[in-house]
């Protein structure tokens, strides 16, 4: 029996031949994600007798339109005299040399619970930013096993999306965490403009996704992982950009605090998230600066840097009594009203701001009022027509700069953040933002700038094939 496999393109090719643990591929739509993976399972059941293979989708229905079936189709099972069997009650393909291909959805954490303890040698994960970071983690245990078959994790990926950050930290911003080695992680960009074999066949493909709108085009023509469909803060610029000789951005340079500005301390706390501390100055005009940062695990979180509420205060004592920026001043503290709480330390009843006291460390309760500190977080990031917005934040607050924009808004608060995601720096910022309410002021929007890289747009951003 002969398998058409196609002839792969060069991108494709790049990721077929991949050997790394953690193998990323895609970054926009129409890129020949879905084929790559059927293609690269093929060629591993084939090449390797007896290894376990699964790929993982988010619902059932996409699992089987994106997978199963053209497998089957393309395997040509159920065609007399073929050896190769597709067992839709434990949904996996047999391969006459012990290979097997699972196939598995997870759409809820109920679902998650199904693959416990499940061993499979390699594994995909399609549409991978769509799956709850959790839940990934979860899928990565199962790659395991005591024989001589590659052990590796593919991911095809879009921008936005549950694991937005998760996967752009990992693969496009390559910042790691202890246990996560930078050599095991590998991403290949995949766009339309690679997928020659679409654009021959469907054209028109092109015309669909220049038409979506601004957010949702970028994420899906150019693969800009910087914006997306669902993002809140789309208006956050880390890309200095020049529009009419100003530049629009919120990143800027250090520099030293006058002597006069006010400086506010934001804290929010994290049990099975990290905790944040953010230092932000206050000029004369009431621009706010995030000018310092401190951002961690609790010991209940479980993963990166973990500290208890002890070492959390000393850090903050320190940074404040050695920082050129904060030493001397004069600092008011506003925090999550939750550490008043009585036993949220966890040491004889007290609770978290007691042990700050003990510290000196001093806070007023932040204003919770969510809806209104959103909108407050937005007024103050909005440009207005001479390209300045009433916030910036350093250069130095790496982790302010890597999560604010990869924050979605709540499926079922649709007008409200998803607090399952990493929001605990964007809560110390919002307590901020409220404590020093401002009024929307007239917004202005610069013109996008195209990612052309086929010179289909003329200067104005207007299509040429229109």
């Amino acid at each position: 029996m002969k398998i058409d496999l196609g002839r792969p393109n060069p991108k494709q090719y790049k990721f077929l031949h991949d050997e790394h643990r953690h193998v990323a591929f895609g970054g926009a739509r129409g890129g020949g994600k879905s084929h790559a993976i059927r293609t690269k399972a093929i060629l591993l059941a084939a090449e390797y007798p007896g290894i376990t293979i699964m790929i993982i989708r988010r619902t059932y229905p996409e699992l089987r339109a994106n997978h199963i079936e053209p497998l089957i189709k393309l395997l040509q099972i159920g065609k007399p005299g073929n050896p190769i069997k597709y067992n839709d009650s434990h949904k996996e393909i047999i391969w006459p040399n012990g290979s097997k291909i699972r196939f598995g959805y997870c759409n809820s954490n109920s679902d998650i619970h199904r693959y416990q303890g499940m061993e499979v040698d390699v594994l995909f994960l399609d549409e991978a930013t769509q799956l709850e970071e959790d839940w990934i983690k979860a899928f990565q245990a199962c790659v395991r096993g005591v024989n001589e078959f590659p052990k590796r994790i593919y991911y095809t990926c879009n921008p936005g999306g549950k694991s937005h950050a998760y996967i752009k930290r990992l693969f496009v911003d390559r910042q790691y965490l202890p246990g996560e080695h930078p050599e095991d992680y590998s991403f290949t960009q995949s766009l339309v403009w690679d997928n020659k074999v679409l654009m021959e066949s469907d054209p028109d493909y092109i015309r669909m996704l220049e038409a979506q709108p601004e957010q949702r085009r970028k994420a899906w023509m150019d693969g800009d992982w910087n914006v997306f469909e669902g993002q809140v803060f789309e208006e956050f610029r880390n890309d200095p950009a020049h529009y009419e000789d100003r530049i629009w951005t919120h990143v800027i340079d250090e520099f030293d605090i006058p002597r006069d500005w006010y400086i506010y301390r934001g804290y929010d706390h994290g049990y099975a998230k990290p905790f944040s501390v953010g230092w932000y100055a206050v000029d004369r005009q009431g621009v706010i600066y995030r000018i310092r940062e401190l951002y961690g695990c609790t010991r209940e979180a479980n993963k990166g840097v973990q500290w208890n509420i002890r070492e959390i205060a000393e850090h903050i004592k320190e940074i404040e009594n050695t920082d050129p920026l904060l030493k001397g001043k004069k600092i008011r503290g506003i925090a999550d009203p939750a550490i008043w709480a009585k036993g949220s330390n966890g040491e004889n009843g007290e609770s978290i701001e007691d042990m700050f006291n003990r510290f000196g460390i001093y806070n007023n309760k932040g204003d919770h009022t969510r809806m209104a500190g959103l909108m407050q977080c937005h007024w103050r990031l909005a440009f207005d027509e001479e390209g300045f917005p009433m916030f910036y934040v350093f250069n130095t607050c790496k982790n302010f700069i890597r999560t604010i924009p990869t924050l979605i808004y709540d499926e079922h608060n649709v007008e409200d953040i998803d607090s399952d995601g990493e929001d605990h720096i964007y809560d110390e910022w919002r307590y901020i933002c409220m404590e020093m309410p401002i009024t929307p002021r007239k917004a202005y929007k610069p013109q996008p700038v195209y990612n052309d890289p086929l010179n289909l747009y003329t200067k104005e951003g207007k299509w040429k094939l229109q």
